[in-house]
């Protein structure tokens, strides 16, 4: 399926900065950037670059003075997923046969403290032999029993403050999830991209989960339909995966981030039907 995706987001800078964004969609095996275009305006220089240690796809702006600026980016996107069939149990892969670049999903990370939240993990869905139905099981709990409330967090705002508030944004649902699937050893990852009409309008946050050899997509916030996400990065938490970093005295002023279809004829996948399958993203 193709995807228009487009986002605008506009900065006050009140001193020298450096501003690093990550909104660019990513290339992988079952997605394609088909055209895309970076806008800054005014004119500044950028660099764009990869990390070594990530598939992200970077841009760094320097501003040695106060100014109000904007970046723009817009791409096509053709995306590819795989639906995997949970009518019979997915063979779980113990921690002994991992791959060695999965296992760091496995640990606590700065907003996922895995290790406070084992006894609630194992309390509420540690019975549960099925990984998938687990993992489900999670999704399902934090959708029922956490408020998603606009405002209510900020980026200091970890899993276990969101048990212990009870309330949150897709980023919070999404740091909770991976914790609880961490302390059970499962691995899990963050997620960011952009996500088929979502209102309001952002970026959108949710999590996978490593169960028999793939990833498979859950969001705890039931938001967006699963089959309409366009990667932008993946991490052990947002601190891995953030849009913007920002270094000095800025401030955000405007956002528009939207998603949307090529043609007519998109069914969503909706969040009922997992019961029966998975999507997958490799």
């Amino acid at each position: 399926m193709e995807f228009l995706i487009n986002s605008e987001i506009e900065y006050e800078v009140f001193s020298p900065s450096t501003l690093i964004f990550n909104i660019h969609a990513l290339t992988t095996q079952s997605q394609i950037v088909l055209e895309e275009s970076l806008f800054v305006d005014p004119n500044l220089k950028i660099e764009e670059f990869k990390s070594s240690n990530s598939t992200s796809r970077f841009v760094r702006l320097e501003i040695n003075q106060p100014m109000n600026f904007k970046i723009s980016y817009r791409a096509k996107v053709d995306t590819h997923y795989e639906l995997i069939d949970q009518q019979k149990e997915i063979e779980s892969i113990s921690v002994l046969h991992l791959d060695g670049d999965i296992i760091p999903f496995l640990f606590p990370s700065r907003y996922c403290q895995s290790d406070k939240l084992q006894r609630l993990a194992y309390n509420e869905f540690g019975r549960i032999e099925n990984v998938y139905t687990k993992v489900l099981a999670i999704t399902n709990w934090i959708y029922n029993n956490v408020e998603y409330l606009s405002g209510s967090t900020n980026s200091q705002t970890s899993a276990y403050d969101t048990i212990t508030e009870r309330a949150g944004v897709c980023r919070d649902f999404a740091h909770l999830a991976i914790a609880l699937c961490r302390a059970l050893s499962i691995p899990a990852r963050y997620f960011t991209g952009y996500a088929f009409k979502l209102y309001p309008p952002d970026f959108h946050a949710c999590f996978e989960a490593y169960i028999g050899g793939s990833w498979i997509i859950f969001d705890p916030t039931r938001l967006a339909p699963l089959n309409g996400m366009v990667k932008i990065a993946t991490g052990r938490d947002a601190a891995d995966a953030a849009v913007a970093s920002i270094f000095g005295n800025v401030q955000c002023t405007y956002i528009n981030v939207e998603c949307d279809t090529v043609e007519p004829g998109f069914v969503p996948f909706v969040y009922e039907n997992t019961f029966l399958q998975g999507l997958s993203y490799q």
